[in-house]
């Protein structure tokens, strides 16, 4: 081999083993490296980059983890030398197709018995959004899970939220109990005094529809907030 490291070669040069598509196709693809796996997604790199590298360089930006990753848009992955629009595109929509697979596995009939159970039923449909979104839990008389439903969405820094729209599929539902839900994109874990707002309307709007609202969880990241742990219901 001359000079040039591997790095400056194509994939299609390198040793079978090595390539990304034939070791997933050959050996599965558990044995093969977040990069890798990005690297197909990529499909090809530069002249003087890998596909493998340049997957290895937009890991390295949010320290090779997954979910920092996945708050990445297109308009952030397009400014990686040799990424495309297209090839943006592809990456966002592989990582939120795991996004919903693991929102699909959260189970209709488990119960929620403590903050943690709640934030584990939520935090995939609110993990990896750099925007606020606004969802309820309705929870049955023995608070099993009914069903998970998005409210509302809004801007990096808040979202509106419509009482009607909370109890409605409350209501429609015949749920006994509810639990409110939202993210902070910024990572701050402390509710704001829009936050403490809203909750306190919306308890008082359960009482009288005999709604109990059981907690209101703030994700932020990988970490929460539970209103009912801090006494703030």
């Amino acid at each position: 081999m001359n000079s040039n490291t591997k790095s400056s070669l194509s994939i299609k040069s390198w040793s079978v083993d090595d390539r990304p598509r034939e070791k997933l196709r050959d050996k599965g693809r558990s044995v093969l490296s977040d990069a890798e796996l990005i690297a197909i997604l990529i499909g090809s790199g530069t002249k003087n980059e890998s596909a493998v590298d340049l997957a290895k360089r937009i890991l390295a930006s949010v320290n090779n983890d997954l979910n920092m990753l996945g708050q990445l848009g297109v308009s952030d992955l397009i400014k990686f030398k040799g990424i495309g629009e297209a090839r943006a595109i592809t990456i966002v929509a592989a990582l939120e197709l795991g996004r919903r697979r693991k929102s699909s596995m959260q189970s209709k009939t488990e119960k929620i018995t403590s903050s943690t159970d709640s934030f584990n039923a939520l935090y995939p449909y609110l993990a990896d959004l750099d925007h606020e979104q606004f969802y309820v839990l309705l929870l049955r008389r023995n608070n099993s899970v009914i069903d998970t439903i998005r409210i509302s969405q809004g801007g990096v820094s808040g979202t509106v939220v419509d009482p009607r729209l909370v109890f409605k599929p409350a209501i429609d539902k015949l749920a006994s109990a509810i639990i409110l839900a939202h993210n902070h994109p910024s990572g701050n874990l402390n509710p704001s005094q829009s936050d403490m707002k809203i909750t306190k309307s919306l308890v008082e709007a359960g009482k009288i529809l005999e709604i109990s609202v059981l907690d209101h969880i703030i994700i932020a990241g990988k970490e929460y907030t539970s209103f009912a742990d801090e006494g703030l219901l």
